[in-house]
């Protein structure tokens, strides 16, 4: 079983500010660094730390070479990596002394993917294999029916949602992982188990990891259901807590764990990586995982 992450790469700008800045304002920030992101290199540098050997797809820009190092220095397999004219993807992210956040994207070359791309991409997978998508780059329609074709495992992140998901075909995701904000977005409901409810009855085939912020997250199968809580730790940025939570979450499924062995294994790391700032810097390696007193 191989693991191909499809997804965006991008440079985080990111900015310490004491609030959000609304409508109208100037805001003076008090720090500003410059990150390697985006929820794809995100999730595969997670699976990565987690001990999955994971290959990355996608599409830099001319000043992306530290994207493409990132990938290396982090495990994650960067053959599939192609590098264009023009500016690679990348955000403008606020982080306020709560450490919440928020984010503003540029596609960039994350936006480039081509038919011709995927279809070289995809020659090297088949049946049994593992695909990972977010929504980060173009042509997602394309590449979830090709890779069902093949008889990929299809896992996807709906984020961030917008129109480009309406050509999916969800019938065809194995797993569904996503957060509250997108559950509602994806079933027009607001409550978490009308939510689940919703999911079930139009997607019945499909397996669902909702995490719910401090409340935790629910792993829903047919009539499975399985909660967990979170590890209660000072929150400095919460960048890639999903996507971290996301990487451990898939590397259980690859290792044989139960499912609450693997809820409660993706919530530690999930917890470690607030704790830090920054997204692929902030995600701890698995024996860090296992050791840590939370």
């Amino acid at each position: 079983m191989k693991v191909l992450n499809f997804g965006s790469l991008n440079l985080d700008y990111v900015y310490s500010v004491d609030h959000m800045v609304t409508p109208g304002e100037t805001l003076a920030s008090y720090g500003m660094n410059v990150f390697c992101g985006g929820k794809g290199l995100n999730q595969s540098i997670a699976l990565a730390k987690a001990g999955v050997t994971v290959y990355h797809a996608g599409m830099i820009g001319e000043e992306g070479d530290i994207l493409l190092k990132t990938c290396r220095d982090g495990g994650v397999k960067a053959d599939y990596i192609r590098k264009i004219e023009g500016r690679s993807g990348h955000t403008i992210i606020q982080v306020d002394k709560t450490g919440q956040n928020c984010i503003l994207l540029y596609g960039g070359a994350n936006q480039s993917i081509t038919k011709e791309y995927v279809d070289e991409v995809l020659a090297h997978f088949e049946k049994g294999d593992i695909l990972l998508l977010q929504n980060e780059v173009n042509m997602l329609d394309y590449i979830i029916d090709s890779a069902y074709e093949k008889g990929l495992m299809i896992i996807l992140n709906p984020s961030p949602y917008n129109s480009a998901l309406d050509r999916c075909d969800f019938n065809k995701i194995s797993m569904f992982l996503l957060n509250e904000i997108e559950g509602a977005q994806v079933t027009g409901e607001e409550d978490t188990d009308k939510i689940l409810a919703k999911l079930k009855e139009i997607y019945p085939d499909a397996k669902v990891v909702l995490t719910l912020g401090g409340d935790g997250s629910v792993y829903q199968y047919k009539e499975e259901i399985c909660r967990q809580g979170i590890f209660k730790v000072k929150a400095v940025d919460t960048t890639a807590a999903g996507d971290t939570f996301t990487g451990y979450f898939i590397s259980s499924i690859i290792e044989g764990m139960s499912v609450p062995a693997g809820l409660e294994l993706a919530a530690r790391a999930s917890a470690i990586a607030v704790s830090r700032e920054g997204a692929t810097a902030s995600i701890p390696l698995k024996e860090e995982v296992l050791n840590t007193e939370l």
